[in-house]
């Protein structure tokens, strides 16, 4: 191998041990309550296999939307089950992942909400375009107190870079997906995630693990160079 090939070499998220010690801040592991993992059992495995790879912190952030309404009160009861079930080494975490809509909006006037942290606030949108009132709700949410983290930016094709850049100005935080920055959903969402991760506007990342089987097949697509594994050491501790 010569000199050139030997810089240009990629890596996996895998194999550069960015896992080990992590913080995973956004997952659909919580059985049988969204699109994500269906039983205990698919939970427990999931948790297996991060633990194996040296995940230290995980966060359950289910959806909650107009479709998916699932009472808060619930969700914790599952959390419980979930709790009581793993056995590993683990910490795991609640909170949730919010779509911007009607449903979103009734629970911030009744401060029916699930913070990642402190007061931060996972929501999302649609990939295609943004609510009527984005703004306005991005604004509602801190003038109630809490900071809103929009869940995998990179992906919302209606988003510019100086969009994000203005976005970041007026406070609000920025989650990265790690399957965007492997390529998972495309050149796009790839380029984006590779230029906010550079400018450092992403606050935490995360798997956005709905299954077992694309967790693995992500996190060992090698594609990482060194300088983008180096700025996800920072990212994920």
């Amino acid at each position: 191998m010569g000199l050139f090939d030997f810089l240009q070499k990629k890596t996996s998220i895998k194999a550069s041990g960015l896992l080990a010690g992590s913080r995973d801040f956004h997952t659909h592991i919580l059985y049988g309550v969204d699109d994500g993992v269906k039983t205990l059992e698919a939970s427990l495995e999931v948790l297996s296999f991060a633990e194996s790879n040296g995940v230290q912190h995980i966060w359950c952030t289910p959806h909650i939307m107009e479709d998916i309404a699932t009472p808060t009160q619930f969700l914790q009861e599952r959390f419980s089950c979930l709790k009581d079930s793993y056995k590993g080494n683990i910490q795991l975490h609640l909170a949730a992942e919010y779509m911007l809509d009607t449903e979103f909006e009734k629970r911030l006037q009744d401060r029916d909400l699930m913070p990642l942290y402190d007061d931060v606030i996972l929501v999302e949108t649609s990939t295609t375009m943004p609510p009527y009132n984005f703004i306005e709700t991005l604004q509602d949410i801190m003038s109630k107190g809490y900071r809103p983290m929009l869940a995998h930016p990179e992906r919302y094709r209606y988003l510019t870079m100086n969009d994000y850049e203005r976005l970041d100005s007026y406070g609000v935080h920025f989650q990265l997906n790690l399957p965007s920055i492997v390529g998972y959903y495309g050149d796009t969402a790839q380029k984006k995630a590779v230029q906010m991760l550079k400018n450092g506007w992403y606050k935490v990342a995360g798997s956005d693990c709905h299954r077992l089987l694309s967790y693995e097949t992500q996190i060992n697509r090698e594609v990482l160079t060194s300088d983008i594994t180096k700025q996800l050491q920072t990212l994920l501790k």
